[in-house]
């Protein structure tokens, strides 16, 4: 075993706080154009943050067990995470007419977040 279910977590936590930061980030910079540029970086940055924690919580949640099962719980917390993300990102336009560009912005530096959380060993 390379890793285990704490350390598992340990990371997604890092994970998540990477991605908040992210998402606070761009929304202080999108805050220029106005607060709706704001909220709309707030709404996609917290998507995918939220998304992820789900799909933590679905990953991880069953402890360790055979290699199918984890795989499973994977792929199930996975297609979770990016239908949650759809059903906001739709009803972000569609309802709430937020700005797409922000909105935007903030999935693509809470998702690059991810990335770097996973690929700096600390």
């Amino acid at each position: 075993m390379l890793n285990s279910v704490a350390a598992a977590r340990r990371q997604a936590a890092r994970t998540i706080a990477w991605q908040v930061a992210a998402t606070l980030l761009v929304a202080l910079v999108c805050l220029w154009q106005g607060p709706r540029w704001l909220v709309a970086a707030l709404v996609g940055g917290g998507a995918v943050t939220l998304g992820a924690l789900v799909a933590t919580h679905v990953a991880l949640g069953g402890g360790v067990g055979p290699a199918g099962v984890a795989f499973a719980r994977l792929l199930v917390g996975m297609v979770l995470k990016w239908l949650w993300v759809a059903a906001v990102l739709v009803t972000a336009l569609a309802v709430l007419k937020l700005p797409g560009i922000p909105l935007v912005a903030g999935v693509t530096a809470a998702t690059l977040a991810l990335v770097l959380a996973h690929s700096i060993r600390r």
